[in-house]
């Protein structure tokens, strides 16, 4: 059975880290584009950041550039979004998703399979 799943959300303060993991059972992280996503109250979801299978390369969101880095452990089939000097507009629900196209630029609705969200509330 196919399944992607997120986890490592939770509430912390402006200024600190999370790290969320993006795990996958029933086929290889490593042959998917990853992207990360968010959607917060009342908003679309938005595109936050992507690896490429084809090259291990990243993109990233104007609005995380610089803060967030996402990376993959081959062996452990999760790949993981860093978020450093969280923000309380970075509140949102997580995301993550997979593409079997090899590199980054597929529309939402492009990915072939999605997580079920985890919750990042960042305030003080």
């Amino acid at each position: 059975q196919v399944q992607l799943g997120e986890s490592g959300g939770g509430l912390v303060q402006p200024g600190e880290s999370l790290r969320l993991s993006c795990a996958a059972s029933g086929f290889t992280l490593d042959d998917h584009t990853i992207g990360w996503f968010r959607q917060a109250p009342g908003k679309e979801r938005e595109p936050v950041s992507c690896l490429a299978s084809s090259d291990g390369s990243t993109y990233y969101s104007d609005s995380v550039k610089g803060r967030f880095t996402t990376s993959r452990d081959i062996a452990k089939n999760t790949v993981y979004l860093q978020m450093n000097n969280l923000k309380p507009e970075d509140t949102a629900v997580y995301y993550c998703a997979a593409d079997h196209f090899p590199t980054c630029g597929s529309f939402q609705d492009e990915y072939d399979y999605w997580g079920q969200g985890t919750q990042v509330t960042v305030s003080s």
